[in-house]
C-alpha cells in the first residue's frame, strides 16, 4: 500500500518533519506531489491542510498510521522545483516549511474558501458522467455531496485537459469572473438564408446575421458581440429563442488594466555599451549557463532596453523570463514597457492587484499561457516553467528583502531557480549594493557598466544648500531661495520639476511650546505624525490614531504646535508661493486606491502637473523628457536611521532621484537641502560617483567588521513586559554563546532603537561572523524553541542578513 510524506499545517506546533499518512484504494492513481490534501492530526484527528512532498510505493501496511482523507484540488498546486525551494528556503532562513509553502501560493489558496468545479467547456468534455454532472449548471461545488469519488479519475481526465477548471470561492471575494457569451449554432449559408428572408426594418437582426456568418465556432462575450453590431441584449434573447445561436456563461480572466491603452513598442537601436552588454547576457542564456551579471549603469543609460531585448532573445530560444521590480510604484512602469514589447505574453504580479487578479495571473503561469513575468519581491515564486533568464532592477533596493517570516530575500530565491534551470540571472542598478558590487570585483558575478545615458543627455549639474546657512540668513525652512528660484524658472519656461521629502504626513508632530509635551502612540515608543487632512494623530508603525488636539492636555496651553514638515504640509506650502502650479502629491496617503500610482504618473507624463512631489516612491525609474528640475527637501532623513546602511541608503536614494532630471536633450539640474553638506554620501551623491562611493565605504565596513566582509544574523525578542523580554534576551544569549565559534562576534542583547511596537517590548542580538559550521544548527534549535516561548507570549524571531536594525 502506497503512503504520502506530507507537511502538515498545524498552529499551535509546527516542524519541519513531514508526516508519513496512507494512501487509500480511490487516492492512489490520483494522489501526486504537490498536491494538497486534508489529513486528520492529533488526538482528535481535527482534519488540518497539507503538502504532499513525497510518495513511497509497497510500504508493509502499519495500523498506527492514519489515512489522507480526501485531495483539496485534484492538481498538484506546487511543482517538484517549487517543493525543493521551499525545503531550501525554510532551512537557510530558519523557518518552517509550511509557511514558505503557503507563501508560494495566491492569497486566496491561502484563506478559508471553498472549491466548485466549472465548466469550460460542455461540449468538449468527453467523458460522459462528468458531463451530466453539469447538465443544468456551469459550476457545482468541489465536495463529497456534488462529486463522487468514482468519479475523480475522470475528473481528473477532464481537468487535464482543460475541459474543466477548479475554482475558488473566498468569503464571496475572489469568485471566478463570469460573462455572458455565445456561440453560433448553424452553418454559414444557414444564416444567409435567414438574413434574405427578415423583414426590410429587421436591422439589428440583420446585423447579427451578418455577424454570426463569419464568426468563429466558439464562446465570444456577448458585450463584445454587441458592440460589434451596435445592438442591445433583447436582439441576442431573440436569436437564442430562434435557435441562431447558444449562450451560456463563460469564465474570464481579470487582467490588471493600467488607466490608458498599451502601445505597442520596437526595439530602440543600442550603443556599443548596451549592445556588449546585451550579447553577453544572450550568449550566456543561449548556452545555458548558470551566470550572474551586474549591469551597472548610470541613471539614463538604458538599462531597461537592454532587459527587453535579452528577453526577446530568451523567448526566441524557446524559454521565458521574469523581471522583478521594487515596488508597486514602478510595476505600472515596467509592465507598460514589457506589454508593449511582448503584448500578451506578460503575466504581472504584484501588492496592488485583487485577489481575483493574483489569482487569474497565477493560473495564467501555472497554464503555461504566459512566457514573461512582471512583478514585485513575491513573483520570485511564480510557477514559471523553462526559465532562461531573471531579471532584478534596481537591486539594491531593501523592498527585496521580506521583514516577515519567512524572511527571504529574493535575490537569493533567483540565484537558487537559476541554478535549478541553467539561466542566467542580471542585477541592475546604477547604485548596486556593496554586497553585489564586491560579488563582482572578485568576479562572482561579471560586472557589465554603462557609462553614458542612451539619448546622449549628460547628467545633471548637482548644487548643494547648507540649510543651517540658509536658515541664519532668513530663508524658509522649506524652500532655499536657490531652490525656490529654480522651481519658479520652470513653471516660466512650461518644464517640469520633481521635489524629493521622505517623510509623509503634515508634520513630524506636535510640541507644546510651554510643557514640551509630546503626544506619543500609546502602544509605541514613537511620537505621533500630524495629518490635517484627515484631523488625526497617526502612528505609522500600528495605525494608532487620536484627534489633534487644539490646547496641550497636560498644562492646558494652546500654544501646540506641528514641528518639522511632511508630503502634506509641503503641498500647502507650494500651492500658496506657487498658485499657478499643478502639483501632484505621491505618497502612501494618496495612493492608496487602485490604479491611483499608474494615473498619476500617466497625468504627469501628460504634462497635466508642473510639479511631482513626493516620499522615495518617485526617485526611481521615472522617465519624462521635460523633468529638468529636482530638488531634495531634506537630504537627512535616512542618515539618522541607527543603521550600518544608513549612508549607503542615503547615496542610493540621492543618486536615484537626481538621475530623474535632464534624461533627454534638456539640461537637468538638481538642488539637495541638507544641514549635512560635507557628509560624504550627500557629496559623492551630487556628483553620481559610485566609484568613489563604493572605495570610501567599504573601507568603513572593513574596519567596522561588517558586510560584506562579515555576515550578520540578528534576534529578536519580544513580550508585553519589558522585564520578561529582556530576561529571554539574556537567556537566548548565554546560550548561544556557547555554541558560537571563537571568531563569532556577538552584539547584545540591546533595546530596539524604538523600544516599544505595538505594545510589545524589543530586545535585539546581533551575531557577526565569517564561518561558523555549528551557527546554523544552533538557530535551527532555537526556533522550534521559539515555539514553546510563544505560548508564554514571548515572539522570537530570527533574521539572517537583516535588513533594517529598528
Amino acid at each position: 500500500m502506497k503512503h504520502a510524506s506530507i507537511i502538515v499545517d498545524v498552529p499551535t506546533m509546527q516542524t519541519n518533519q513531514p508526516y508519513t499518512y496512507l494512501i487509500p484504494a480511490q487516492l492512489e492513481m490520483l494522489i501526486e506531489t504537490g498536491m494538497r490534501v486534508r489529513v486528520p492530526f492529533g488526538r482528535g484527528n481535527r482534519l488540518v491542510q497539507g503538502f504532499v512532498v513525497e510518495i513511497v510505493e509497497d510500504v508493509v501496511e502499519d495500523e498506527k498510521l492514519k489515512t489522507v482523507v480526501d485531495l483539496i484540488e485534484p492538481t498538484s498546486v506546487l511543482n517538484d522545483e517549487l517543493l525543493a525551494l521551499g525545503a531550501w528556503l525554510a532551512e537557510r532562513n530558519f523557518a518552517f516549511k509550511i509557511s514558505v509553502l503557503q507563501m508560494m501560493l495566491p492569497n486566496v489558496m491561502r484563506a478559508k474558501y471553498s472549491k466548485v468545479l466549472q465548466v469550460i467547456d460542455l461540449n468538449l468534455i468527453e467523458d460522459p458522467l462528468v458531463k451530466q454532472l453539469f447538465v443544468d449548471r456551469n459550476a457545482i461545488p468541489y465536495d463529497a455531496d456534488n462529486v463522487p469519488d468514482i468519479l475523480l479519475t475522470n475528473i481528473q481526465h477532464e481537468l487535464r485537459l482543460n475541459h474543466i477548471q477548479i475554482g475558488y470561492v473566498v468569503d464571496n471575494q475572489a469568485k471566478e469572473k463570469t460573462v455572458l457569451a455565445v456561440k453560433p449554432l448553424l452553418a454559414t449559408q444557414a444564416y444567409d438564408d435567414l438574413r434574405k428572408a427578415l423583414r426590410p426594418n429587421a436591422k439589428k437582426q440583420a446585423r447579427l446575421l451578418s455577424y454570426l456568418k463569419d464568426m468563429p465556432n466558439d464562446y465570444q462575450p456577448q458585450s463584445e458581440v454587441l458592440k460589434m453590431i451596435k445592438g442591445d441584449a433583447s436582439v441576442i434573447t431573440h436569436a437564442v429563442e430562434a435557435g441562431w445561436l447558444e449562450r451560456t456563461k463563460i469564465e474570464v480572466y481579470r487582467l490588471p488594466k493600467l488607466t490608458s491603452p498599451i502601445v505597442p513598442t520596437q526595439p530602440l537601436t543600442l550603443n556599443s555599451e548596451q549592445m556588449d552588454a546585451f550579447q553577453k547576457i544572450a550568449k550566456a542564456t543561449d548556452l545555458r549557463q548558470t551566470k550572474t551579471f551586474l549591469l551597472e549603469g548610470i541613471t539614463g543609460s538604458g538599462k531597461t532596453e537592454v532587459y527587453l531585448q535579452a528577453i526577446a532573445a530568451t523567448l526566441k530560444q524557446g524559454r521565458t523570463a521574469m523581471m522583478l521590480v521594487p515596488e508597486i510604484t514602478l510595476t505600472p512602469q515596467m509592465m507598460r514597457r514589457v506589454q508593449g514589447r511582448f503584448g500578451d505574453q506578460v503575466a504581472v504580479m504584484h501588492s496592488g492587484l485583487s485577489d481575483g487578479e493574483r489569482y487569474d495571473e497565477w493560473r495564467r503561469i501555472k497554464r503555461g499561457e504566459v512566457s514573461v513575468v512582471v512583478g514585485a519581491r513575491s513573483a520570485i515564486f511564480a510557477p514559471l516553467e523553462n526559465i532562461g533568464l531573471i531579471i532584478i532592477d534596481e537591486e539594491h533596493e531593501g523592498s527585496y528583502k521580506q521583514d516577515e517570516n519567512p524572511r527571504y530575500h529574493a535575490r537569493d530565491v533567483a540565484m537558487w531557480r537559476a541554478e535549478y534551470h541553467q539561466a542566467v540571472v542580471v542585477l541592475g542598478s546604477a547604485t548596486p549594493s556593496l554586497e553585489t558590487r564586491a560579488r563582482a570585483q572578485k568576479h562572482r558575478y561579471e560586472l557589465l557598466q554603462l557609462t553614458k545615458r542612451a539619448k546622449q543627455g549628460v547628467l545633471p549639474n548637482a548644487t548643494i544648500v547648507d540649510m543651517r546657512e540658509a536658515l541664519q540668513n532668513g530663508s524658509d525652512e522649506l524652500f532655499s531661495p536657490i531652490l525656490a528660484e529654480k522651481l519658479v524658472d520652470r513653471l516660466n519656461k512650461g518644464e517640469q520639476s520633481v521635489l524629493l521629502l521622505n517623510r509623509r504626513g503634515y508634520a513630524n508632530y506636535l510640541m507644546c511650546r510651554d510643557c514640551g509635551y509630546v503626544p506619543r502612540c500609546k502602544n509605541c515608543d514613537l511620537a505621533l505624525t500630524m495629518h490635517s487632512d484627515t484631523g488625526k494623530l497617526e502612528c505609522h508603525y500600528c495605525g494608532y490614531s487620536e484627534p489633534i488636539p487644539h490646547e496641550c492636555p497636560v498644562c492646558g496651553s494652546k500654544r501646540i504646535r506641528p514641528y518639522g514638515a511632511g508630503t502634506q504640509k509641503v503641498e500647502a506650502a507650494l500651492q500658496a508661493y506657487l498658485p499657478q502650479a499643478r502639483i501632484i502629491r505621491m505618497d502612501v496617503d494618496t495612493t492608496r486606491k487602485k490604479g491611483a500610482i499608474d494615473q498619476m504618473l500617466a497625468d504627469f507624463g501628460n504634462k497635466k502637473a508642473d510639479i511631482l512631489l513626493g516620499t522615495q516612491m518617485i526617485a526611481k525609474g521615472l522617465d519624462f523628457p521635460d523633468i529638468t528640475l529636482v530638488g531634495v527637501l531634506n537630504a537627512d532623513t535616512s542618515l539618522s536611521v541607527p543603521d550600518y546602511r544608513a549612508a549607503e541608503r542615503t547615496f542610493q536614494l540621492l543618486t536615484q532621484v537626481a538621475g530623474r532630471a535632464g534624461r533627454a536633450e534638456k539640461q537637468g539640474e538638481v538642488v539637495i537641502q541638507t544641514f549635512n553638506p560635507d557628509h560624504y554620501a550627500i557629496q559623492l551623491a551630487s556628483q553620481q560617483d559610485f566609484e568613489a562611493f563604493y572605495k570610501y565605504e567599504m573601507q568603513l565596513r572593513h574596519t567596522w567588521q561588517y558586510a560584506p566582509y562579515f555576515y550578520t544574523v540578528q534576534i529578536k525578542i519580544a513580550h508585553e513586559d519589558q522585564a520578561t523580554a529582556a530576561k529571554v534576551a539574556y537567556q537566548t544569549a548565554n546560550w548561544l554563546k556557547q555554541k558560537l565559534a571563537s571568531e563569532s562576534t556577538m552584539l547584545g542583547p540591546a533595546a530596539g532603537a524604538i523600544t516599544r511596537l505595538k505594545n510589545k517590548y524589543y530586545y535585539r542580538i546581533l551575531i557577526k561572523f565569517k564561518t561558523d559550521p555549528g551557527l546554523n544548527d544552533a538557530l535551527s534549535e532555537l526556533m522550534v524553541a521559539a515555539q514553546r516561548l510563544q505560548k508564554q507570549g514571548v515572539i522570537l524571531n530570527i533574521d539572517r542578513d537583516p535588513n533594517n536594525f529598528i
